[in-house]
């Protein structure tokens, strides 16, 4: 099994961490996003991803799967243990709610091909860029703290981490990154805090891949 990633794409860290979660053995592919053009927009990567996006799982017998939750819930299917979602339907349906509320609300409107665009196309001043990505995260934020509210766990949604702290803590990473206060975020910060404490999402941080560079 093998893992086209890049170090800094929060799609990407999801996996890795569904990976390291459940164990399971792959051979990291980097994929730079930002040398020579983006190696993401090559015809030799373009014909494995027709999106020329990462992540990409190539899987042992060649065929592709794209786009993080749905390789994230593969992997839970052909390796259900542990697993990434809860037992309980309505619980199922919260940690697949906060995924996608980061994965399609929040992270399309700031990832790195819309920032380049804002700034090489549309001419969009430095600015004015960070206050677009600053008002987006908090926005989101701010919806998903009052969703986590509901749970007094150490975790999103109990007490072991599920397909909505995989989805969550990239996206934390992105925010402190660019300076994004989190002071009204404490759910946030606190579920950060815990999954800090785990090999496995240690395992995952951008600094930790092989292609990061310092």
């Amino acid at each position: 099994m093998k893992l086209y990633s890049y170090w800094r794409s929060s799609a990407a860290y999801r996996v890795r961490i569904a990976l390291a979660i459940k164990g399971i053995p792959f051979e990291y592919v980097p994929v730079s996003l930002v040398a020579n053009g983006g190696m993401h927009l090559e015809p030799e990567y373009e014909a494995r991803n027709p999106q020329k996006l990462v992540p990409l799982l190539e899987l042992d017998d060649g065929r592709y799967i794209s786009q993080s939750l749905a390789i994230i819930e593969y992997l839970d299917e052909v390796t259900p243990h542990p697993p990434l979602l809860p037992k309980d339907a309505e619980l199922r349906a919260q940690a697949r709610s906060i995924a996608l509320a980061v994965a399609c609300d929040i992270h399309p409107l700031a990832n790195l091909r819309v920032m380049n665009y804002l700034k090489d196309t549309l001419q969009v001043a430095d600015s004015a860029r960070t206050a677009w990505y600053h008002h987006w995260i908090t926005e989101g934020f701010a919806a998903i703290e009052k969703l986590l509210e509901r749970y007094g766990t150490p975790y999103a949604l109990g007490d072991s981490p599920t397909l909505a702290d995989i989805a969550l803590i990239p996206q934390v990473y992105n925010a402190r990154r660019f300076s994004i206060p989190l002071e009204n975020f404490p759910r946030i910060t606190s579920i950060a805090e815990s999954c800090s404490k785990l090999d496995s999402f240690r395992t995952a941080e951008p600094e930790r891949q092989p292609d990061a560079i310092g």
